[in-house]
């Protein structure tokens, strides 16, 4: 309990040692953290949506695959070998969006110094 009453004597009175030009100053840097936040949010956002999509057409894609891979040597042979083409292409767009979907995460407001 001493320690916290301490630690808030010690706050207050830093903050009260504290010019105007200070307070704008840290206000400043609280808008800007707070701007910083919000575009990580927003970046995460997008890189999420774009990964789900990703995931559900490379899913889509290899699924297709193996049911073409599963009617090759039978009855529908060129069904298959159909299905194995459009499959394989469909899950390498699924994986490009995949990977596409990490680029957001480097990004940031600033420039780089």
């Amino acid at each position: 309990m001493k320690i916290v009453t301490v630690a808030l004597i010690i706050s207050f009175s830093s903050l009260a040692a504290l010019s105007q030009g200070n307070i704008d100053s840290l206000r400043r840097e609280i808008l800007s953290v707070k701007a910083d936040v919000e575009n990580i949010n927003l970046n995460l956002e997008r890189s999420k949506s774009k990964f789900q999509r990703g995931i559900f057409v490379a899913t889509l894609g290899y699924s297709i695959t193996i049911a073409g891979g599963l009617m090759l040597g039978r009855e529908n042979d060129d069904l298959g070998q159909v299905l194995l083409v459009t499959g394989g292409a469909t899950g390498g767009i699924g994986t490009y969006m995949l990977v596409d979907a990490f680029k957001y995460l480097g990004r940031t407001r600033r420039s780089k110094k």
